[in-house]
């Protein structure tokens, strides 16, 4: 925002959107290149009541921060123009429409839709590492990443590696003088595998199959393979407005674990399925989402999980806003819990996961701003 304000100071930029002539909702969506397409809802208001316009850009994904401001400013501009075309303001414009002698020259020259020699291929390799040491306490995690994905119109195909190490070092001492030392490590393991596919423009099919170990969860050994079908309500290409979407998932996991269930379990072959509703709303009073995940095994339809969230983002007028998260689950599928209880340092240090019945987070808020209406000066000073 300081960059833009610094860019275009020929209007007044209003703290109040049902103030302001012109409200502008800006959303975006990640490409299947890495990138972002960011879109542009421009909203007249009061004497611009007529005028309601959308643009759209792609972000490339190796581009810097200077770039993509750069480019967002550009379409700002683009998106004001015919407002300010129908007042005085308009002898101030400078508008330039000619390119580059080079770049025009290229275009010419092509004649042919560009092709992409990696045929939308995008690959990823990473890793990463945390060292935190004092006296008594020293903590290390080390994880690796290798993915490659691919995205179009009509498929989402993808492939991810992942592995992890995590060790923490404790020391104390009791009341008598002697020092204890416990030392927990935990690992985890992933290869995963997924693929989309369009079926039009409100239904797509998908599947997923699923490879761990994570020493957390009493995971030993781990294959799922999920496949679904979705129908979205709205049509898929009006998703940075609105979005509200079903799904059916049916799975099957062979399950290996490190130490013995609460169900007398080494291993186990478990069967489910599972229903998902999302529904996302963006306009320009804020935003609301919900959504709800259910999923049980087919042989004891006692072992589940509920979940629901919400969240809402209103602007309900004036300066006048108000926030609210919440998310809360019920789980009965804790089927890979560990038959032998954790001890206190296991409890402390969360070197195993324990059964929960439920859990719960809100986060919510309200605000109200009152006082000047316009915020056009730019003060970076001790930021």
């Amino acid at each position: 925002m300081t960059f833009i304000r610094s860019e275009i100071n020929l209007v007044d930029f209003l703290l109040d959107r049902q103030a302001a002539d012109v409200h502008v909702l800006i959303t975006d969506q990640n490409t299947g290149g890495g990138g972002d397409e960011y879109q542009l809802i421009f909203f007249g208001q009061n004497q611009f009541s007529y005028l309601k316009d959308t643009l759209r850009f792609i972000n490339d994904a190796n581009a810097t921060g200077f770039e993509e401001r750069d480019l967002l400013v550009k379409y700002l501009k683009l998106g004001l123009a015919p407002c300010i075309a129908r007042t005085k303001m308009a002898r101030d414009i400078l508008i330039q429409m000619k390119t580059d002698k080079k770049d025009a020259d290229s275009k010419e020259n092509s004649g042919t839709a560009t092709k992409d020699p990696w045929n939308y291929w995008v690959f990823r390799v990473g890793a990463n590492g945390s060292l935190n040491v004092d006296e008594v306490y020293k903590e290390s995690r080390f994880s690796g990443n290798l993915s490659a994905n691919r995205v179009t119109e009509e498929t989402k195909i993808g492939f991810k590696l992942y592995g992890g190490k995590n060790k923490s070092d404790f020391e104390y001492e009791d009341d008598l003088g002697n020092v204890t030392r416990f030392t927990n490590k935990n690992n985890n393991y992933e290869f995963s595998h997924y693929l989309v596919k369009s079926i039009n423009q409100h239904w797509s099919w998908a599947y997923e199959a699923n490879a761990s170990r994570n020493t957390f969860s009493n995971n030993k050994f781990k294959a799922i393979l999920r496949t679904g079908i979705e129908y979205n309500i709205f049509p898929y290409k009006l998703v940075n407005t609105k979005s509200f979407t079903i799904a059916y998932i049916t799975d099957m996991s062979c399950n290996n674990y490190i130490d013995t269930t609460l169900y007398d379990k080494t291993k186990e072959t478990l069967f489910g399925h599972g229903a998902e509703a999302k529904l996302s709303i963006n306009q320009k009073w804020g935003t609301v989402s919900f959504g709800t995940d259910y999923h049980n095994f087919f042989h004891n339809w006692k072992f589940f999980i509920l979940e629901v969230n919400a969240e809402l983002d209103i602007r309900i007028t004036g300066g006048l806003s108000f926030s609210v998260y919440s998310s809360a689950q019920l789980t009965r599928d804790q089927l890979y819990l560990p038959k032998e209880g954790a001890t206190p340092q296991e409890v402390l240090t969360r070197r195993r996961q324990l059964a929960s019945g439920y859990s719960f987070f809100t986060h919510f808020g309200i605000n109200y701003r009152f006082g000047s209406k316009l915020n056009n000066f730019v003060n970076p000073r001790f930021d």
